[in-house]
């Protein structure tokens, strides 16, 4: 059974509540915050979920504020829950230096390797434990659910839908970083959180999942082409060749003169919701 969750905050918004909640995570051993909007269709109905996995040094609270969703989702009888990007609190291993890895940096993966292995459970807690917590405590209809990201987050909602894909009727992401294994400011994380094993770095790489034949039906990415990270971190070519060749269904939207921000994210927010909304619109 989920542990019994706190109430942060509530506030009415669109007619329905964005609520901010705590919880301990077993996943994890600390406690964990999470943000979940509620439309006003759900006092009706259950509502279809979408999950949203927020970036690099980001925290429940980026996409809460900046990410302009709450409308959208408000028209259209979306739930949207926004996690945290990693573990948090005092005793949580981190380096406080590198905005690359530790708190605000979970990459969405299971970690093995001492001191990390004990609270980075970033995975088991966004695929098992917080769906488990969100089912019992509010009005979703856990048979419809999407995700998406951004960033970090674009490369943990690739990874996650590409190994659950009976669970998620869509995904998409925002200049998610779709070859963590290989890309400067993620594969340190990797070596730290995982081993030197590159082969175990697999099950968390978009693009190596897609070789090892992990599918999902379709997958939507916009990408600014003014961002910085661009070239070196992000590099959509490579989720591109992989799906090509898997027969994946990519629709890759290079967006032009936007940057890695929230002023980019928030731009084509609209646009994912409805992606998303369209395919979680049938029931069963």
């Amino acid at each position: 059974m989920p542990k019994p969750m706190k109430t942060i905050s509530q506030a009415k918004s669109h007619g329905g509540v964005q609520g901010v909640y705590s919880h301990l995570s077993t996943s994890c051993s600390c406690d964990m915050t999470f943000a979940v909007f509620v439309p006003l269709q759900a006092r009706e109905t259950p509502c279809p979920v979408v999950w949203y996995l927020s970036g690099l040094t980001c925290t429940h609270q980026n996409v809460m504020d900046k990410g302009e969703y709450r409308r959208m989702a408000a028209e259209l009888g979306l739930i949207v829950v926004c996690p945290d990007t990693s573990p948090r609190g005092a005793d949580i291993p981190d380096d406080k230096d590198n905005w690359q890895f530790g708190c605000g940096a979970g990459f969405y993966l299971d970690a093995t390797q001492v001191p990390y292995a004990k609270n980075y459970r970033m995975y088991s807690y966004v695929v098992e434990e917080l769906p488990a917590l969100i089912a019992a405590n509010f009005p979703a209809d856990m048979s419809r659910q999407a995700i998406t990201g951004h960033s970090m987050g674009g490369h943990g909602a690739l990874t996650i839908a590409l190994k659950n894909p009976q669970r998620f009727r869509s995904c998409s992401a925002f200049a998610p970083i779709v070859q963590p294994s290989t890309a400067g400011w993620s594969k340190p994380a990797f070596e730290k959180y995982l081993g030197m094993d590159e082969a175990s770095w697999r099950s968390y790489d978009a693009t190596s999942l897609i070789e090892d034949g992990h599918r999902f039906q379709e997958v939507l990415v916009d990408q600014g082409t003014s961002d910085g990270f661009l070239n070196d971190g992000l590099r959509p070519w490579l989720l591109e060749a992989a799906c090509t060749k898997a027969g994946i269904p990519l629709k890759l939207r290079m967006q032009d003169g936007y940057d890695h921000s929230y002023f980019f994210i928030s731009t084509f927010m609209d646009d994912h919701l409805r992606w998303h909304a369209e395919r979680l619109s049938s029931h069963g």
